[in-house]
């Protein structure tokens, strides 16, 4: 067991010494330390009633606090080498920002450049310029001249032409226009019967349908499509027609269109018929489809299909001759009703398939025999 020795000066020049004998302390995490601050009693303090005698230094264990070592982040930073593009216009990081009211202004505009074609690819170079005019279009237009012939489609004998073909040029008129409104989304024969009833009814004039009760016209053209729409629009129409036509019907394209439930096809399409003025395609759904499978429009500078019926319009007249504008559109129209039909087209009975970009593609399909053939499928 260890001896401390402990000295305590006395004022008679003598030294004091006391023996304690004591436990060795464990090396431990304490360490010892002199009392500081308040606790600290100094050795130079005297004991109040002593002869300067000198209290003895007490020294006392603490424990030491763990200081634990941060390391800024700054010295663990890790430099990462910035990655190499592999598109030389990817947008900004500013760009991915939300915007009100443009939300989908970057989706937009990269859907625009990933389907543009490179101008030095070999694909860009079959792209056609602005009014040039497809490859063999004019052999395809006349094997769908030859088919047209030899077989009838609904729009030979009930399309919106034949409406009223009876009827003085002012009464004829209207209901050519009153054919057109209830030919949206509706087959021929549907349009074709509703007429029939108007007529029948007195009911194919401006001055009688605005007198007529609105629940007896839409009685009678159903069921063409939207038929309870299309009663109270016919209505409006020929409140407009007496009105500032004197029950005839406008004779310019602007003032067509602004007529209730007036389309562009539609409007063109009066003007052909009913004004025998030409001023552009008459394009439905039958017409933007086919045109699209054919390859004979696309969006310009691009491959893409036309989106809708007046996109495929525009660009078909770009390079498609005057003279064709008007029989294209029942020519057709026709030739979807019968042969190239929108969901099993019938290109064994085509004599146009070896042109025809869709028809190729099918070959590769299951039931590509099937549709060259015209399958067994009923059609």
């Amino acid at each position: 067991m260890p001896v401390a020795v402990i000295r305590v000066p006395c004022s008679l020049n003598t030294t004091i010494g006391l023996i304690v004998k004591c436990k060795k302390m464990p090396n431990t995490r304490f360490s010892s330390k002199s009392l500081q601050s308040k606790t600290d009693i100094s050795t130079s303090d005297t004991v109040p009633g002593s002869n300067e005698v000198s209290v003895p230094e007490i020294r006392v264990f603490a424990r030491k606090r763990k200081v634990k070592t941060t390391v800024e982040a700054a010295e663990k930073e890790v430099k990462v080498e910035p990655r190499k593009q592999k598109l030389s216009s990817l947008p900004d990081i500013e760009e991915f920002a939300y915007k009100k009211g443009n939300g989908s202004a970057l989706i937009s505009k990269l859907k625009s450049t990933e389907n543009v074609l490179p101008v030095d690819s070999e694909a860009a170079s079959t792209i056609r310029s602005a009014g040039e005019p497809p490859l063999n279009w004019d052999k395809v237009l006349e094997g769908i001249h030859k088919m047209r012939s030899s077989e009838d489609a609904p729009v030979d004998t009930m399309g919106c032409e034949k409406a009223g073909i009876s009827l003085p040029p002012e009464e004829r008129r209207f209901a050519v226009l009153a054919s057109a409104l209830l030919s949206s989304q509706t087959k021929d024969h549907v349009t074709h019967g509703a007429i029939q009833r108007l007529q029948q009814n007195n009911l194919l004039t401006a001055d009688a349908i605005d007198k007529a009760d609105e629940t007896a016209i839409k009685d009678l053209i159903y069921p063409v499509g939207f038929y309870t729409r299309k009663a109270s629009n016919l209505k409006k129409i020929a409140k407009i027609c007496l009105l500032k036509y004197d029950g005839d019907i406008p004779s310019s394209l602007e003032d067509l269109l602004s007529l209730p439930g007036i389309g562009p096809k539609m409007a063109h399409l009066v003007m052909n018929i009913a004004w025998n003025n030409v001023q552009g395609i008459c394009v439905d759904t039958h017409v933007h489809r086919i045109c699209n499978r054919l390859g004979w429009v696309a969006r310009p500078g691009t491959k893409q299909k036309t989106s809708t019926p007046e996109e495929t319009r525009e660009a078909l007249q770009l390079w498609l001759p005057k003279d064709e504008w008007v029989p294209i559109n029942p020519l057709l129209v026709g030739f979807g009703q019968t042969i190239c039909t929108p969901l099993r087209p019938r290109c064994g009975m085509c004599c146009i398939s070896e042109f025809c970009p869709s028809a190729f593609k099918e070959t590769s399909s299951p039931t590509s025999k099937q549709k060259r053939s015209g399958g067994s499928k009923k059609l």
